[in-house]
């Protein structure tokens, strides 16, 4: 097919309810496997989304900004269930709980993807609470090994929540091993390996998925991106932010980016790819995609070491 996205992604489409301070809040569609989605979009790869979503005003607000993401929706579902809705309570990180027993995201049918789809996709990419909510975690499971044995690299990004308890760990072994890309943060790494320092955490990580390329973020502190024995660092440039909410998953989504469609660079760009677009995120409100001319700017400035803010 020569419209098939080369970007697959995964999981859960939401709704971030996000207080602002007093008893106010706003609501954003979001979503980490949705946010990296848009985020390739916007940086110019054909993507889908995989994933299911209401059929109220939570689940229209999400089907439009897919659309106008460019997301490719064929396999983006509408299901007659309530909202999965996010509760992102102030502060830097930001905390989150969830409210959706019997929502809509856990009930997508992964047998409606296109059966052409994997002679096309690159990278097929899986994380977020998706892979902790019963019975849609084993089902994506199932679909990231099948996905896996046809040819398609496989992302994967825990991005850590409180519901993924001691129950997770088979499934983050499982994933680990048969990811390409491991992307993952210090504060993932606390919240996964409860009494571990950061090290001996990405240690073992790295044990479960010793073939996959691992992207270790620390914030404003920068990244550090591991291929076998050799690593790199790098820090984020300095930006005006405005929010992190966001900003893991567009730094995947740069990552993946820079490696489909600049394979040939070397490690320590691909990093600079990363930081740049998950910098850029920050510079508006919600999860909303980093702008490519944005990105563009920082990746250049981090490529030849220039100081600079926007």
């Amino acid at each position: 097919m020569r419209d098939a996205p080369l970007m697959l992604c995964v999981g859960e489409a939401l709704t971030d309810m996000i207080h602002l301070g007093a008893e106010r809040w706003v609501s954003r569609e979001g979503g980490a496997g949705w946010n990296v989605a848009r985020a390739l979009a916007a940086l110019g790869v054909r993507t889908a989304f995989a994933g299911a979503i209401s059929r109220d005003r939570f689940g229209d607000a999400l089907w439009a900004a897919s659309v106008a993401a460019g997301l490719d929706v064929r396999s983006l579902q509408r299901v007659a269930r309530s909202p999965l809705l996010a509760i992102v309570e102030h502060g830097e990180p930001p905390h989150y709980f969830f409210i959706g027993d019997d929502s809509a995201d856990l009930h997508f049918d992964v047998n409606a993807l296109p059966a052409d789809w994997p002679a096309a996709l690159r990278w097929a990419h899986f994380g977020g609470i998706s892979l902790a909510r019963e019975p849609l975690a084993g089902r994506l499971l199932a679909l990231a090994e099948r996905l896996k044995a046809e040819g398609v690299a496989i992302s994967y990004d825990p991005n850590y929540r409180n519901l993924m308890d001691a129950r997770y760990m088979p499934t983050l072994q499982r994933m680990a091993a048969l990811a390409d890309l491991i992307k993952v943060s210090d504060d993932d790494l606390r919240g996964l390996f409860p009494g571990l320092g950061v090290d001996e955490a990405l240690q073992q990580l790295r044990a479960m998925g010793p073939r996959a390329l691992c992207l270790l973020t620390r914030g404003a502190a920068g990244a550090t991106l591991f291929r076998g024995d050799t690593r790199c660092d790098a820090r984020a440039p300095q930006v005006n932010v405005v929010d992190t909410v966001g900003a893991g998953d567009a730094t995947v989504a740069g990552l993946l980016h820079s490696l489909t469609r600049h394979a040939d660079r070397p490690l320590q760009a691909h990093l600079h790819a990363a930081l740049a677009a998950g910098s850029a995120a920050c510079l508006q409100s919600g999860a909303t995609p980093p702008q490519r001319q944005a990105t563009k700017r920082l990746f250049d400035a981090l490529q030849a070491g220039i100081t600079m803010t926007l």
